[in-house]
């Protein structure tokens, strides 16, 4: 191997230990951690509290959320959320504001009991759902505005690997 490639390659690895990457790390394991709840938790939950087969396929449309979250994107990325923009900036208010949300939300589910009142369960599973993709969507409109082009691969490779990383956790937690 050439030795300049090589010198390369033992250095390319540190590109990962960059405060800017690691940040990207944690975010992505924020946004990980809710998408499998809305997909498969809720489900085995619902279905451990004896809620009907037919019930538990209607909160399968809380999931898409994720697939339309283009529709709400342009807004996030044009308008401010009030205070949280103001005291930290746009895209940090936005993430600020989605996580306390997510956490309130996952909260409600969390008191929701879905034999007595599916339907307050089925509203903050949709809020957690929303929440967690417009998250999704200013966390990468983030990594894009939060380093050069030198560091976006690593970035975005920090992100899916925290985001995969949240998801094994759960799945080896149940």
């Amino acid at each position: 191997m050439d030795q300049s490639l090589e010198n390369s390659a033992k250095l390319g690895w540190r590109v990962y230990l960059e405060r800017k990457v690691l940040i990207m790390l944690a975010l992505g394991f924020s946004s990980g951690l809710p998408i499998l709840l809305v997909f498969g938790t809720l489900s085995f939950w619902l279905r451990e509290a004896e809620v009907s087969r037919t019930d538990i396929g209607f909160f399968s449309w809380v999931a898409l959320a994720y697939g339309f979250k283009w529709i709400w994107s342009p807004l996030i990325d044009r308008f401010p959320i009030p205070l949280f923009s103001h005291l930290l900036g746009r895209r940090r208010g936005w993430m600020v504001f989605s996580q306390l949300l997510i956490i309130a939300s996952l909260c409600g589910m969390a008191i929701s009991n879905p034999q007595v009142d599916l339907i307050q369960l089925a509203i903050f599973a949709v809020i957690v759902a929303f929440a967690s993709a417009s998250q999704d969507i200013v966390i990468d409109a983030y990594r894009i505005e939060l380093a050069t082009e030198r560091l976006q691969a690593a970035l975005a490779a920090a992100y899916m690997t925290g985001y995969r990383l949240a998801m094994i956790m759960q799945v080896l937690v149940h």
